[in-house]
């Protein structure tokens, strides 16, 4: 179809889930060269239209053609990428686009910062200089807690009730350590130190039940332990005290892997899927003790983030590439469902998002965080600045707060509009 100036057009069908921006369901023809702010501004005066007027602020808006991806620069283009005649009707889906994280606050730490969760109001991070500091998102520094010997390289929180705390941190001094917090007080007690490994710990994942967690290690090995202060030792009911807490040794110790384990997720109670630096990742069944699937890439893995949302795994590599897999495709060499270019260098950290199916964010040794949307392969939604050296570590666990840390001894603290329009409105609800 040719329009009058001899551009092409095409008949397109806009739906949308989002019933309160909804146009008249009939075909519209456009200039096939049209762009995504061109259609959103299409949309818009669509909406002023439709609305009488009551439709005053302009929406920022995103397009998915088919259903399946995003538009990213011009339809014609789009269309002949994924050879889609122009003579068909092309049903395009509108949503409003999400909005852009807002930098909150820079955390300054005096080292390195290697690992950062958020848990409601509190931050819990861990620096190369050996230390565990507790925050509040405003970016109060409420703790220092000295204990390990060499720097940390990861933590995570088994709980936060009230005024109780409790979490691990993991070090390459080849220990963990679990700690309680009195919020009251102020104090933390290592009750218990997790020998075992025997070299350095790079990740840490707690079970969904709270009652178990699982470490991996440059050594290689997967082990899974009790969060129980009470239960010690597997092999003896003996309490061997330290001067910090007692000792505890691991429940299993699972070998598979050929090089450094560089993360850990649980999938349930009892499956891990794990990544590392030898290619490949494996879902590990603990009621079995064994590997259930491996997936085999090319690539050695810096770290991967498994989403209870969409069951899919997002992984970053030394490629400048973020790949996207499907642990449920049962065989050895599973397919890449997507691949994410955007980084300048090598990708250390990926997290997906808690409550957002398809949005995950990174952090790169090219001083960026970005936030992505698993429909947009060929661009980020957004690029997170702030940092003045490589990001080590990126946690999205509280929605309203995307928390970094990196080489520049800061942790960079964004925040989520979206998460907080949707609290502020449940608020007055």
């Amino acid at each position: 179809m040719e329009s009058e100036n001899g551009e092409s057009q095409v008949q397109i069908h806009l739906k949308t889930k989002q019933q309160h921006y909804a146009v008249p369901d009939v075909p519209y023809s456009i200039e096939a060269s049209v762009t995504t702010s061109e259609l959103t501004t299409f949309v818009n005066t669509l909406l002023e239209q439709s609305l009488s007027g009551d439709h005053k602020t302009p929406i920022e808006f995103d397009f998915l053609v088919f259903g399946l991806e995003y538009l990213r620069g011009r339809l014609c283009d789009h269309l002949r990428e994924k050879s889609i005649s122009f003579e068909d009707a092309i049903e395009i889906e509108y949503l409003e686009r999400f909005p852009a994280p807002e930098p909150q606050d820079c955390l300054l730490h005096d080292d390195w910062v290697s690992a950062v969760e958020a848990n409601g109001k509190w931050i819990l991070t861990g620096c190369y200089d050996n230390t565990i500091n507790l925050w509040t998102n405003k970016g109060a520094h409420t703790l220092t807690i000295p204990g390990h010997t060499m720097p940390i390289k990861a933590v995570t929180w088994v709980s936060l009730d009230g005024d109780k705390g409790k979490f691990i941190s993991c070090s390459q001094d080849q220990t963990a350590m679990l700690w309680d917090w009195s919020i009251e007080n102020n104090s933390v007690e290592c009750i218990s130190v997790c020998k075992g490994h025997e070299r350095g710990i790079d990740c840490v994942g707690v079970s969904p039940n709270r009652k178990r967690f699982a470490t991996g290690s440059w050594d290689t090995l997967l082990k899974i332990w009790s969060t129980d202060s009470g239960e010690t030792t597997a092999s003896t009911s003996k309490r061997s005290k330290t001067e910090d807490g007692s000792v505890k040794t691991p429940q299993i110790t699972l070998q598979g892997h050929r090089e450094c384990i560089s993360a850990v997720q649980w999938m349930d109670d009892e499956t891990l899927i794990t990544s590392s630096w030898d290619h490949t990742m494996k879902v590990w069944d603990l009621s079995l003790e064994g590997i259930k699937t491996e997936i085999s890439t090319n690539k050695s893995i810096f770290d991967a983030s498994y989403s209870h949302l969409c069951r899919l795994i997002i992984t970053a590599s030394a490629d400048k590439n973020l790949r996207l897999y499907d642990p449920r495709i049962n065989q050895s060499s599973c397919v890449v469902r997507n691949t994410y270019l955007g980084h300048q260098q090598w990708i250390q950290t990926v997290m997906w998002s808690t409550t957002e199916e398809y949005l995950f964010v990174s952090g790169s040794y090219d001083h960026q965080n970005k936030l992505w949307d698993l429909r947009s392969p060929k661009a980020p939604l957004y690029d997170l600045i702030g940092h003045g050296d490589k990001v080590l570590d990126i946690d999205w666990s509280n929605p309203k707060y995307i928390v970094s840390g990196g080489a520049d001894n800061t942790v960079r603290v964004y925040k989520s509009r979206k998460a907080v329009i949707k609290a502020d409105h449940s608020d007055s609800n």
